[in-house]
């Protein structure tokens, strides 16, 4: 496999994932990437849980982030729902931007951000050349991935009128979850650069657990740590 000619200054990695299963997967792909090359290199992942839904996830990696001062990037990585005709199931979806989809106000004429409340904002950027050199090697690799924004919900999407309502207000989104706000909040508070990688366990829409395929998505979330500290090795 060919490895990437860019070098990132990266060296210090957090990696939060909201349940076990998927900190498994991501720590098996990192730990694969190291064995193909032979060695671990000189980046260190530390690959922890934040638990479900934004507010652990923003607690908990304000809590790990005061524990270490040497962090100098914030992944969150899991699984998660895709947009239909945008992140099939199996598929790799990485953020260009991390939105909190729900947090705002209902009004007359429709939902109304925290932008257009004027009280801050629902976005966050991420770390935009590694986010894109992540992609380029993953399409290299021949796995489907796509980039845009993913969306974070306290509630994820159960029915196909939310999952209209969120494609009308966020046209570009690829995917939704629900601890990435939260976690790159608690980092961007810090001006550290953030990420955001799911991996794509069921079409956003009506809940039907037995179309899930959670297994599917935590090997290609397997494969997107793989790649992932592939770019990010000297």
């Amino acid at each position: 496999m060919n490895r990437t000619e860019t070098v990132f200054s990266y060296r210090n990695i957090l990696i939060v994932t909201a349940v076990e299963a998927e900190r498994e997967a991501v720590l098996s792909g990192i730990t694969k990437s190291a064995s193909d090359r032979g060695h671990e290199g000189q980046v260190k992942f530390d690959v922890q849980l934040c638990g479900v839904g934004p507010i652990s996830a923003a607690a908990e990696t304000a809590a790990y982030l005061a524990a270490n001062s040497n962090y100098d990037l914030v992944i969150s990585a899991g699984i998660g729902g895709g947009f239909i005709g945008r992140a099939e199931i199996g598929s790799i979806a990485i953020a260009d931007n991390i939105i909190a989809a729900d947090l705002g106000a209902e009004t007359g004429n429709g939902f109304s951000s925290l932008d257009e409340l004027g009280f801050g904002s629902s976005s966050i950027p991420v770390a935009t050349a590694l986010t894109e050199e992540l992609m380029k090697s993953i399409q290299d690799a021949g796995w489907p991935v796509c980039i845009g924004p993913i969306l974070t919900l306290s509630t994820v999407t159960g029915t196909q009128n939310t999952a209209d309502d969120l494609t009308h207000r966020i046209p570009r989104a690829v995917a939704e979850a629900m601890e990435g706000y939260g976690a790159a909040f608690a980092a961007h508070r810090l001006n550290i650069p953030v990420m955001e990688i799911r991996a794509i366990s069921n079409a956003i829409g009506p809940r039907n657990r037995e179309l899930w395929r959670i297994g599917d998505a935590l090997q290609a979330l397997e494969r997107a740590s793989y790649y992932l500290a592939e770019v990010l090795q000297p």
